[in-house]
């Protein structure tokens, strides 16, 4: 098994795979909203063992024109002491890069359905080990694919086990991504019309995961590692516990007790100029806008189509994303309360799927967890348009790298950061 940073960097170069400051703000020892203080003369950065090396590497990247731009943020301790922009957010317009610019995070948006389901969990309102079935019935009878012919019609056999919330959370579920996954997948949610990544059209969460039913499971649920769609069905299920639409849930319940203004599945009309386009390559080495034959990069913008992509939807900025992780790092609390116990943080960060797994990390309830002793507790992750982060509970830190690019082979910042994560 591949550890995910590296799958995400083999993803990313095949052709088929949040700093929210105050307008005009430029005081150092700010105190944000979720906890989170401005020191951004704290250390001189040219010689920290963290922002140096991936300074150095945004830089030499944007010099062999393998990115556009990003932006770098570095906090220590609950104090941002780096946070920049480098490059552009338009190669083609030459439009700078801003530190409060929009990112499509993608799988960066599973941490926060998970996050989001173990408020539920606290509250008694869902069980890891509940079935699924418990709150999607369409799920009661899904089988495990056993054979898929030609025509795409399939056999599948009994589960040896219920499909559970726990199965969702930790890429066990056995209901694997298709373009980018399990090509018998691709041709079944092409046959069954899943959207398969982002919101395509007017069809609402529940349709889709419908839909996602018929086509079954890839293996039998527990008994691999699976990255899929898995957080996609676990939105179905916090919307019939929570009894609301997972956006509205999302935004009570989460984002605005942590001052994440900026994080949205829909952007605000006032907030689509600070969108990052996403580019990639033509055949000259050219940038261009990144276009797909299953997903247009435009869906923050579209109002009409309400389906939340719980694996890959949001959109957001480095701080506001520095916000949830401050909030992780610390336990749970964040100023003037709490929004989860200290042991609910720590379930979340557990080895949920032991002894299947190699490379030095185990899988928590989404969160990837190093458990080697070098690193030993860092969480880390990334998203499918070259973003990238991790805390480091033992040191305080958090580091994120945000970039929008889809099928670059030579972005020496993407490696660099698993160098540092893994230092």
């Amino acid at each position: 098994m591949l550890h995910p940073m590296k799958s995400f960097l083999r993803a990313t170069t095949l052709p088929c795979f949040f700093c929210f400051l105050l307008a005009g703000c430029q005081l150092l020892n700010t105190q944000n909203k979720a906890g989170l203080t401005l020191n951004l003369s704290a250390t001189d950065l040219s010689t920290d063992s963290i922002w140096a090396p991936l300074e150095q590497a945004i830089e030499a990247t944007l010099d062999s024109n393998a990115i556009p731009g990003a932006v770098l943020l570095l906090a220590r301790n609950g104090e941002v002491i780096g946070h920049e922009a480098y490059g552009v957010s338009d190669p083609l317009t030459g439009e700078r890069m801003d530190k409060d610019a929009l990112f499509r995070i993608c799988s960066q948006s599973k941490a926060i359905v998970s996050m989001s389901a173990m408020l539920l969990w606290e509250r008694g309102a869902i069980g890891l080990d509940d079935p699924v079935s418990k709150y999607l019935p369409e799920f009661a009878g899904v089988g495990v694919l056993d054979t898929l012919l030609a025509d795409t019609t399939a056999q599948y056999a009994r589960p040896r086990s219920p499909l559970t919330v726990r199965h969702l959370m930790t890429h066990t579920s056995g209901i694997p991504y298709g373009e980018i996954g399990d090509e018998r997948f691709e041709k079944l949610y092409a046959k069954y019309g899943v959207a398969d990544l982002f919101p395509i059209d007017e069809r609402s969460t529940r349709d889709n995961i419908a839909l996602l039913a018929h086509t079954g499971l890839a293996h039998h649920p527990g008994e691999q590692w699976t990255y899929g769609l898995g957080l996609d069905v676990l939105v179905a299920v916090l919307e019939v516990a929570s009894g609301l639409p997972y956006a509205e849930f999302l935004n009570t319940e989460l984002l605005a007790p942590l001052g994440m203004d900026h994080t949205h599945f829909v952007v605000p009309e006032n907030q689509r100029d600070a969108l990052v386009g996403v580019f990639d390559k033509d055949s000259d080495g050219d940038w261009q806008h990144h276009t797909h034959r299953l997903y247009t990069t435009e869906y923050p913008t579209r109002e009409d189509w309400p389906l939340c992509s719980g694996g890959a939807g949001l959109t957001s900025t480095a701080m506001d994303y520095a916000r949830f992780l401050q909030m992780v790092l610390d336990r749970g609390a964040i100023p003037g309360g709490r929004l989860l116990k200290a042991s609910t943080i720590d379930t979340l960060l557990a080895d949920h799927a032991p002894g299947l797994l190699e490379g030095g990390w185990h899988q928590g309830l989404t969160f990837g967890v190093q458990n080697e002793p070098k690193g030993q507790g860092r969480f880390f992750w990334g998203g499918y348009f070259n973003t990238q982060y991790f805390g480091d509970p033992a040191t305080g830190e958090l580091v994120l790298i945000m970039k929008q690019t889809y099928g670059i082979s030579d972005d020496s910042s993407y490696s660099t950061f698993s160098e540092v994560l893994n230092r």
